[in-house]
Parts: C-alpha cells; structure tokens; sequence
C-alpha cells in the first residue's frame, strides 16, 4: 500500500550527535541542527526545537546516549542517572519522555553504558511500528465510501513520530487507499503547529488541506458534514482524562454539540496509569512573549497579565474512543492496554 509520507526525519542518531530538526523555522525553512551534548538536547526541547510527544521521547534516549559519551559523566553512573533525570524534567506534560527515561535508566543499570543505544533504538523502532497498527486499527472505525472530511488539531504526524504520526499517520494511512480525504486543520494557539507544520506536511503528502483558526470549529461543524475529529495525546490517564494541546478540550465539546465522533489516537506509551484523573497532570505554561510579541514586535500593551498554557484536559466522557496500537478501547477499557 502506498501511503503518503513527507520522508523527513525530526531526527536522526549519528552515533556521536543527534541531528534535530529545526521545526520552529517550519514551513519557510528546512534546517537540522547537530548536538553533542545531552544538555543541548535538554534546551533543544525546553525551545521546541523538537516537539510531539512521541518525537520528545525519543530525542530524551537519544539525549542519554549522549550523555553517555560525556568524560565527565560516563565513568559515574550516579551522575549519569542524575543527568537522565535533568532530560526528563525537560518537558514534564507529555509522559512519553519520562517512560522513555526510565527505560534508559534500566538499560544501564542492567547492561551498563554499551546498552544504551540499543535501547533508543528499540524506542525508535518501536514508535514507528505502534504508528502503522494505529492507522489500520483507526480504519476500522470508518464507514466505507469514497469520500471523507476531518478535522485535526495541532501536529501528529512524521515530524511528532518515528513513523507517519498518530492522528495524521491514520489519515494519510486512509488516503494511501485511493479515498478522497479533505482536512480541516486548526491553526492551534499559541504556537501555530497546525499552520507551519501539519499544513506543511499534509500538503507535502499531497492531501487537500484547508487551515482555519481555532475559533471558527464550531463555523465549520454548521456548513461541512465531518466524518470525525482526529487528535493526538501527550498524556492519557487512569479514568480516560486527556492532556493534550490547548483547544483540545474546545473541540471535544463542539464535536459532542454537533453529534461528531471524537477520537484520540496515540500510543500505549502516552498512557499513564499512575494518575487517576486530569486534575493531577501538570500543566507546562509557555513564555508571556509567545502571546504578547511577533517577531520581537510588541503587540499587547504592557505589564498586561499572559494566561499561556501549553495543554488543557479534555475529560474522558467527552472521548469516542481511544486508537492505540494495541486495538480501540473505551473508558471502561482504558486500564487493559497496559
């Protein structure tokens, strides 16, 4: 089956550097930046230089490799774990990264420094294997026709991935079957990963896309008939609550208003079962000057007060159905996948 795919890599392992995909400067330039440091793999993700959940994960075992192959840390292992533990921190809402960590730290203290990138690699492998059974389990729940409209929010595909995406991988997984697919993508406040990267990359796959902004949802659910809404999940918790990038909550109301399912597609990896509800996830907010600047220009009037959350939480009640890897489970269900 042939299915649409950018081809670009977020990043890439050299062996000795991780070379990272510049996504703030997308769609206008294609730049990879080379680290050797896990501290500059830290940054790298505090500055969303690299971002999607999956993608975050993955550059925090590529980032212990590197940590690794520091003199100063890699004849200490207590150090070493005290910097995988700085990687972790670095961007705490999406639990993909934290899972991957622990996944390192255990790899170490098993197999000692030689294991470590054998491991991230699995980590790899794996992300890329769980995007291709989510798209095939994710058709299962569409009717058969010729002709489809969708709704997505923020940017789940190759560049938040290993593989296709999540959201976005199961739409261009349903286009590789000669369906006709239209996308209604969000712009997605306040950093615009539905403008610059999923527009981009849908229109690189050659999959119609039409960009709106995050208010005119409910405008489009009146005029279009929507066969569903597809997001992706940086965290999924105990009772089905769901972190994922602000608006997302809005759009699960309007989608439950105007009778249109609402599903989240991510992997196994982005549920969290320690948590039983959304009440206890943190919440990472961004920078004032996200909202109150353009390009260094000033467009808010000074000492206003910023409200700048980087997710909110949509209740799981709101939520047809979670596609993962391992099958479509409900609320009920939720706790059998791991």
């Amino acid at each position: 089956m042939n299915i649409p795919n950018n081809l670009i890599r977020p990043l890439e392992y050299t062996g000795y550097s991780l070379k990272i995909l510049d996504q703030r400067l997308l769609p206008g330039q294609e730049l990879y930046l080379e680290f050797t440091k896990a501290d500059e793999v830290i940054k790298a993700i505090k500055d969303m230089v690299i971002r999607g959940a999956p993608a975050i994960g993955l550059a925090g075992a590529w980032a212990c490799c590197l940590a690794a192959k520091d003199n100063n840390l890699k004849n200490d292992e207590s150090q070493l774990i005290e910097k995988f533990e700085e990687i972790k921190q670095a961007r705490p809402t999406a639990v993909n990264l934290s899972k991957a960590i622990e996944r390192m730290k255990i790899s170490l203290q098993e197999k000692g420094i030689s294991g470590l990138e054998e491991e991230a690699l699995a980590i790899f492998n794996e992300d890329e294997a769980m995007c291709q059974m989510m798209a095939v389990y994710g058709l299962t729940l569409l009717p058969n026709k010729s002709e489809y409209k969708f709704i997505t929010h923020c940017n789940t595909g190759s560049l938040a991935t290993a593989g296709i995406g999540t959201a976005l991988g199961l739409i261009k997984f349903l286009a590789g079957q000669r369906k006709k697919v239209k996308v209604f993508a969000t712009e997605t406040r306040p950093y615009l990963q539905g403008s610059r990267l999923t527009a981009w990359e849908l229109n690189k796959c050659e999959i119609p896309v039409t960009l709106m902004p995050d208010s005119a949802v409910a405008y489009l659910m009146s005029k279009e008939n929507i066969d569903a809404v597809f997001v992706g999940a940086d965290r999924i918790v105990a009772n089905g609550d769901t972190a994922n990038k602000i608006g997302t909550y809005t759009l699960a109301l309007l989608a439950r208003e105007f009778k249109i399912p609402f599903y989240v597609v991510a992997p196994s990896t982005s549920i969290d079962l320690s948590l039983s509800s959304g009440a206890e996830i943190e919440i990472e907010q961004r920078h004032s000057s996200e909202l109150t600047e353009f390009n260094g220009l000033k467009i808010a009037p000074p000492n206003i007060s910023v409200l700048n959350p980087a997710f909110d939480i949509t209740p799981g009640n709101l939520i047809s159905a979670f596609i993962t890897e391992k099958g479509i489970f409900n609320i009920e269900k939720l706790k059998n996948i791991l």
